[in-house]
């Protein structure tokens, strides 16, 4: 498992599995979203398994599904929510992380002060190019 932190109280991960969920918790993380459809791939852990062993490593769950390359306006929306009424810090996680990472940003792009740049840097350093939502994170 490879955490990225992007801020302080938030990082991302790629596709986690039940077993896991002691190594988060370890990791002194209290709160998960998940931002993969359900069933989406035949090689990781159904959802429900997931929400169940978090639960049981006593780790708040949260599911934000969210196709690839679809940020709606409801799934930014929600996220942002998630993030500032979880239990901090959260762990974001979807197949490659990029969905989790995208909702990141896409949420913090539509604070005031934001600026793009720096947003797009996180991602970049925690291994995600998102260049190609340049346009859309200004918009927000």
């Amino acid at each position: 498992m490879e955490i990225k932190q992007l801020e302080p109280g938030f990082s991302i991960c790629h596709a986690i599995y039940p077993a896991d969920m002691a190594e988060v918790k370890a990791n002194g993380f209290l709160s998960i979203i998940c931002n993969r459809q359900p069933g989406e791939a035949e090689d990781h852990s159904d959802d429900a398994a997931l929400r169940k062993a978090a639960e049981e490593a006593g780790l708040e769950w949260c599911e934000i599904p969210v196709t690839p390359g679809e940020y709606t306006p409801d799934a930014i929306e929600a996220f942002g929510h998630a993030i500032e009424t979880l239990p901090t810090p959260i762990l974001a996680f979807c197949r490659t992380g990029r969905r989790a990472i995208s909702l990141w940003a896409h949420t913090q792009a539509q604070k005031a002060d934001c600026d793009i740049g720096p947003l797009l840097q996180a991602a970049h350093a925690a291994g995600h190019d998102l260049s190609d939502q340049h346009d859309a994170l200004i918009k927000r």
